[in-house]
C-alpha cells in the first residue's frame, strides 16, 4: 500500500469509525438552507429523550424503536438532548467517558441505521455546565471561564468523534438560554436549585444573566464547533425572544417591542459564526413567526423554527395544529421541528405517540414532508 493511500485513508477515516461524507446541512451565502449542497427543506419533531433514557439506563435502548416509527411516518429529522438535563445526570461522563460515549453512540447508529436526521443539542439546560464548573451564570460572559473551557472539551469530544456520520444535520448549543436573559425581575427567576441533582445550596445576583452573557456564550460555542465542523449549520437553539427583549435590555421594562427592534434582538442572539435563525413558537406566535421570516431573509440566515406546537387534546387543537403546520408548511421557512415525540412528563399539553390522540400530528408531518418534497423543497408561497 503506498505512503498516498495511508494517507488519503487516514484523513477519510472518522474517529466515529465510518468514512467521511458531505455535510448535511449547510447554508449558503445568501442564507438559503443547503443540504448536501442543494436546496432543502424539511419538518421533523423533537425527539427530547432519546438519549437521556439510555444515559440514565444503559439497558434502555427504546429510542431505537422510537427511531423505527419515525421512519415510517416519513419524519426525515429529530432533534434532541445531547448533555443530561441536571448535573448529576453527567454523572457517567465523568467518571466513565467511555460508557457514556458508547451509549451516545447507540443512539448515532439507531438514527443512521433507520435514515433519521439528529440535531443534537450540545448543553440543554442553561444552567448544567456552570454547575458542574462551579461557577455562577454570569460566567457565560467570560470566555476565559471554567464555564467556558468545560463547553470547548466537550464540544471537541462530540463534534470530532460525530462530524463525519450521515446522521448529524447541524450542531446546536441549547434550549431557549435567553429566556432568561436581562429579567426585570431576575431575583426572582434564578436558575433552580435541586441539589439532590447537583445544584449549589444558593444563588446569588451573579447569577443573573444578561443578553450579552448569552452572545458571548453561543459565538464561543459556534466558535469551538468550527474548528472540527468547517461547514455544518450552527444554532443556538434559542426561543423567539421575549415580547419585550429590546426594551427589557435597554430599559429594563416590559414595554413590547415593535418588528424593527424584535428584528435587532433576533439579529444580536444568533451572533457570527452562528449561522442561522432559532426560533420556537407556538399558538399565539403567528405574528412573530412572520416577522422571524421577513428577519431571516434580511440577516441572511436560514431560520429554524426548533419548536412548535399546540398544547391539549381537545377537537379544537387539531385545527389550531393544522392551521400552524400549513403556515409553516407554506411560509418560506426551511427547518422546523415539532414538539414533542415519546415524551411521557408531557402527556397532559404535548407529548406524541403513534398510539395516543396526537397520532394524527406525525401523519400529518409525513404527509406535509412528501408534498415539500415532491415541490422539490424549494416552491414557497410567498408571504
Amino acid at each position: 500500500m503506498s505512503s498516498v493511500f495511508v494517507i488519503a485513508a487516514a484523513v477519510l477515516f472518522s474517529s466515529y469509525g465510518a468514512y467521511a461524507q458531505p455535510p448535511a446541512l449547510t447554508a449558503s451565502a445568501d442564507g438559503q438552507l443547503l443540504k448536501d449542497g442543494r436546496p432543502f427543506r424539511a419538518i421533523g419533531i423533537n425527539y427530547f429523550s432519546c438519549f437521556l433514557r439510555t444515559l440514565e439506563n444503559g439497558e434502555d435502548t427504546s429510542y431505537d424503536e422510537g427511531f423505527r416509527v419515525l421512519a415510517g411516518f416519513g419524519i426525515p429529522f429529530a432533534r434532541f438532548a445531547a448533555t443530561g438535563f441536571w448535573p448529576k445526570d453527567m454523572a457517567l461522563y465523568q467518571s466513565d467517558r467511555e460508557e457514556y460515549f458508547r451509549r451516545l453512540d447507540a443512539v448515532v447508529e439507531s438514527a443512521e441505521k433507520h435514515g433519521i436526521g439528529l440535531i443534537p443539542s450540545l448543553f440543554w439546560y442553561f444552567a448544567c455546565v456552570p454547575d458542574l464548573a462551579g461557577e455562577p451564570m454570569n460566567q457565560w460572559g467570560n470566555p476565559q471561564s471554567k464555564t467556558h473551557a468545560w463547553v470547548r472539551d466537550y464540544v471537541r469530544e462530540v463534534v470530532s468523534r460525530y462530524r463525519n456520520s450521515p446522521a448529524i444535520w447541524g450542531w446546536e448549543m441549547g434550549n431557549e438560554f435567553s429566556l432568561q436573559a436581562s429579567l426585570p425581575n431576575a431575583a426572582e427567576r434564578r436558575a433552580r436549585i435541586v441539589t439532590d441533582r447537583g445544584t449549589p445550596e444558593s444563588r446569588s445576583e451573579r447569577d443573573d444573566v444578561t443578553f450579552d452573557h448569552f452572545r458571548v456564550a453561543f459565538a464561543e460555542f459556534a466558535k469551538a464547533v468550527r474548528e472540527h465542523d468547517p461547514s455544518r449549520l450552527i444554532f443556538s437553539g434559542d426561543a423567539l425572544p421575549r415580547p419585550a427583549a429590546w426594551h427589557m435590555e435597554k430599559e429594563g421594562t416590559w414595554i413590547p417591542d415593535d418588528e424593527q427592534q424584535f428584528r435587532k434582538m433576533l439579529r444580536n442572539l444568533n451572533p457570527d459564526p452562528i449561522n442561522a435563525i432559532s426560533i420556537h413558537a407556538y399558538g399565539k406566535d403567528l405574528k412573530r413567526i412572520a416577522w422571524s421570516v421577513r428577519a431571516a431573509k434580511l440577516i441572511k440566515k436560514p431560520l429554524f423554527v426548533g419548536e412548535f406546537g399546540v398544547p391539549g387534546t381537545a377537537p379544537e387543537v387539531e385545527k389550531d395544529f393544522r392551521k400552524m403546520l400549513k403556515i409553516i408548511e407554506e411560509s418560506p421557512i426551511p427547518l422546523a421541528a415539532l414538539w414533542v415525540f415519546d415524551l411521557p412528563s408531557q402527556d397532559a399539553d404535548f407529548n406524541v405517540t403513534a398510539a395516543n390522540a396526537r397520532a394524527y400530528q406525525l401523519k400529518e408531518l409525513g404527509e406535509a414532508n412528501a408534498r415539500v418534497q415532491r415541490s422539490g423543497g424549494t416552491a414557497l408561497r410567498p408571504r
